[in-house]
Order: structure tokens, then sequence, then C-alpha cells
């Protein structure tokens, strides 16, 4: 009895870590269907978007760094605890933003609270899975992730489409849905021991070098697809269609996204190079059919490119985020994941940079096509890499599996 009861306890703390996990990234995409408003408010342009994400990566990636580690030393609550008032401070700045230094001051929080969040969040999934099962814990974190970027724009262009304040009252529900993310926090396991911390940079062990270049490379280009469609896409739509209907953009973002957790869950337990040899050429055909749909005009053909281009983002990341953990040392696994999210938060935050450069100089419309057929001829250039690695390894490995016969 005793034994079933702490079972269920444990299991009640694992998906109120979760559902914290996912609460904490929806909060940080709210902003997504309205930059628009805010462009149209505070004047700025496409390229001012783009920095203003940014800004919130470059917040993101130290933190992630530092906070992680830290959490291993001083325990979960300890660095969970000011990550979560931190987030509801971002918040506050988006409910009462009267101009872009607002906009700016939030998203550099919110990027604050998830890098310190985010690490120890996956690892209490894993620590708090009541079955030690360390594969759904996995799959439980990557969903949840996955699941809060596409429920924030959801959310938010609801709101602002069907409810008033629609500049506020995002934050302020958000707000609201904190609440039990802060009882889930106060209720997991004190740390048992604390340990003396100090900083380190993450290290590349020699022996996955090169699994990681191309994994990396592959996520980092699948994530730069999120970085457009989280900043730019809803203005997109807009000047596509014609319609300021701010749902339409928030959806058609949940939807690229939740087609990427769907592809995630059906391809669980697949190969890694399955999983990037075939998400890579759908994340090229998706790009491919955004830069036309901008060339016609047509939204059914944005909707398309969105369902394949986030079956062949969840596809790559699955698979990229697999080959680096069977790949790395047992010892190190920690420090290898960690470099791993850093180049993904690179990629949702620095080519769109690029973008709204483009943006700023030729029209979003254009940027968005030539940015879209770029990042296709990477992905295809990718796959021919990994194909290529993939044969390289196999004639290795066959020849010195001849060579030990022969010696026998």
């Amino acid at each position: 009895m005793t034994l079933t009861s702490s079972t269920s306890r444990t299991g009640l703390r694992f998906w109120l870590t979760a559902y914290t996990l996912l609460i904490l990234l929806t909060g940080t995409n709210l902003p997504t269907p309205l930059y628009r408003g805010y462009a149209e408010r505070f004047g700025f342009s496409p390229l001012m978007v783009t920095v203003i994400f940014a800004a919130y990566i470059a917040a993101l990636i130290p933190s992630l760094l530092i906070a992680g580690p830290l959490s291993d030393a001083v325990g979960r609550r300890r660095v969970l605890i000011p990550a979560v008032g931190i987030a509801a401070l971002g918040l506050v700045a988006f409910a009462l933003a009267d101009g872009t230094g607002w906009l700016f001051a939030a998203r550099i929080l919110q990027g604050l609270a998830l890098g310190a969040a985010s690490g120890p969040l996956t690892a209490a999934l894993v620590e708090l899975e009541p079955s030690g099962n360390q594969r759904k814990a996995a799959l439980v974190a990557t969903a949840a992730s996955i699941g809060g970027l596409g429920l924030g724009p959801l959310l938010a262009g609801a709101l602002a489409q069907l409810a008033p304040a629609p500049f506020v009252l995002p934050f302020v529900v958000e707000l609201v849905l904190l609440i039990p993310a802060v009882f889930a926090i106060f209720g997991l396991p004190r740390a048992a021991t604390t340990t003396r911390w100090r900083p380190r940079r993450p290290q590349i062990p020699p022996q996955m070098r090169a699994v990681f270049a191309v994994s990396g490379t592959a996520s980092f280009l699948a994530f730069s697809v999120i970085g457009l469609f989280l900043a730019l896409l809803p203005a997109y739509v807009t000047l596509l269609s014609g319609s300021t209907n701010l749902l339409l953009g928030g959806a058609l973002v949940a939807l690229m996204l939740l087609c990427s957790v769907l592809a995630q869950i059906c391809g669980y337990g697949r190969s890694a190079y399955l999983l990037s040899r075939t998400g890579l050429p759908a994340l090229a055909l998706g790009l491919a059919l955004l830069a036309v749909a901008g060339e016609l005009s047509s939204l059914p053909l944005v909707v398309t490119a969105s369902v394949i281009g986030g079956i062949g983002h969840g596809l790559v990341f699955l698979g990229g985020l697999t080959a680096v953990n069977e790949a790395a040392p047992a010892d190190r696994r920690a420090e290898s994941v960690s470099s791993f999210y850093v180049i993904i938060y690179c990629g949702v935050g620095i080519p769109v940079i690029g973008l709204g450069v483009l943006a700023a100089n030729i029209g979003l419309i254009t940027a968005v096509r030539d940015f879209a057929l770029v990042v296709a001829a990477l992905s295809v250039g990718m796959l021919v890499a990994l194909i290529r690695t993939r044969r390289r390894t196999a004639g290795s490995a066959t020849s010195h599996q001849e060579s030990v016969s022969e010696e026998g």
C-alpha cells in the first residue's frame, strides 16, 4: 500500500513537472502572433522583430549553460524557483509594454527563465519517471517542449482575436497557468547533498565529433525553420491572405509544431540514420512549398508546407538527438546533449536575423522565398553528406571485420 502510494506520488510529480515545462515554453511563445500588432503600435520593421526574437536566444544560451550544472550541484528547486519568478516578470513586462524597449526587456527575461529551467526540468523528468524509463522521460520532455512552442502562438492568437485587451490578456492567462507550476516545483524532492559548482564550457568528446557535426548541422537547419515560423510566419500569412485574423497565423505555427510532435511520436524507437534520412527531404520539400506559396499567394500551399515541414523538423530533431545520445560516452552525456541544445538554439536565433535584414531590403515575401530555398538546398546537401558518412562507416566496419577474420 505504501509502495503504491509512493509510486502514485512520483507519477503525479512527473506529470506536474512535464506541465511546468509545457507552460514555460507556452509563455515564451505567446508573442509570436502579436509581433505584427507590436510593429504597428511601436512603428518598427520585420528586422526589429527578428532582433527582438534573437535577444531572447542571446539570453537563453548562457543561462542554459550555467543553470543546468548549477542545478546538479545545489538541487533542482533552488534553480527552478527563481526561474519561474523571472518568467513571471517577463510576462508582466509584456503586459505593461508601451514601447520597443519593454519588448526587449521582456524577451531577455523570458530567455533567462527558460534557459535556467529547461535543463533542470528535463533532468527532473528522468529522475521522476516512476518505472525508470529514460526513453519515456525523453519523449515526454521533447513533446512538452515542442508542444509549448505550438500552444503559445495558438493560445495568444485565439485570445487576441476573440477576447478584449489582445496585448495584455494572453500574458495574464499565462500568469494564472504558472500557479500550478509553482506548486509542482515545491513538490520536487529536496537535494540530498549539495556540491561546489564551477562554470565550465561544454566540450565534444573526440570520438563523437563526426556524428555531432552531421547531427548538429542538420538540427541547426531544422530549427532555423522554427525561427522563421515563430518570428515571421504570421506576418507572412497576413501578406499572402490579406486577412488580419491573429488566430490564423498562430494556428499555422501551432500546426507545424503539432506535426513535429506527432512525427517524433511515430518515429520513436527508429534508428537515428533512418529518422534523419527521412526527415531531411521532408524538410526540404516543406520549405520549397513555402517558397512557391509566396509566388502564388496560396494559403493552402502554406498549410501543406507547414504540415510537411513540421514532419521533417520532428524527424530530423529526434534523429539528431538520438545519434548524439548513442554516440556520447556515458560519463559525458549531459555535457554532449547541452552542447547539442546550444546548436539548436543558435539555429532558432541566428539565421532569422539574416532573414530580417533581407526582409527590410527586398520585402518579406521575397525574403522568405529566398531563405526557404537556401535552407532547402542545404538540407539536401546534408542528406547527401549523411548518406556518404553512413556508407563510409559501413565500409570501414566491413573492412575491419574482414581483417579480423583473416587474422583468425
